[in-house]
């Protein structure tokens, strides 16, 4: 994910939230606030043949505690008009593999429980449900505004 590609990743993003069931986020980062918390490497775009960004993925740690060094929370995002296409697969894919030869052992994520899309992308790249957190949070913007979110757990070993 270089410099070129922010803008695409940030267009992205904002279909994202636009949408009000990708994330609790109100707006897109900078690039410099979303790379400070991301783990070089794990930070993936993918583009067609003119070079325009089709999705993205990329991985926080879950937590600064030393036990938990091998398991990273990730979010992935894919552009609506590409959307089916197999992108979203292909990120989840291309981070299990760099994750792996990282090093890292699970792959989780929080996803938003209306988020019927990403759910089954994640059932078909071999993520499993581990649980439900409901009213987890409140979202003070878009077509959920003023609503409590549920989102499903998910992971994946490696």
């Amino acid at each position: 994910m270089g410099a070129e590609h922010w803008p695409g990743v940030e267009r992205i993003y904002a279909a994202g939230i636009a949408g009000g069931s990708a994330t609790f986020a109100e707006a897109p980062p900078s690039r410099e606030e979303f790379l400070a918390t991301r783990i070089p490497g794990l930070s993936v775009v993918a583009v067609d043949g003119d070079g325009a960004v089709q999705g993205w993925v990329a991985a926080t740690p879950a937590s600064s505690r030393e036990v938990y060094r091998g398991v990273i929370e990730h979010s992935v995002y894919v552009d609506p008009a590409a959307a089916g296409q197999g992108v979203g697969l292909a990120l989840l894919n291309a981070l299990a593999a760099r994750a792996r030869a990282r090093g890292f052992w699970t792959i989780q994520s929080a996803i938003l429980a209306e988020n019927l899309p990403s759910l089954a992308l994640h059932d078909k790249a071999g993520f499993r449900r581990v649980g439900r957190r409901e009213r987890i949070g409140f979202m003070t913007y878009g077509p959920y505004a003023g609503a409590w979110r549920d989102t499903i757990l998910v992971e994946l070993r490696l």
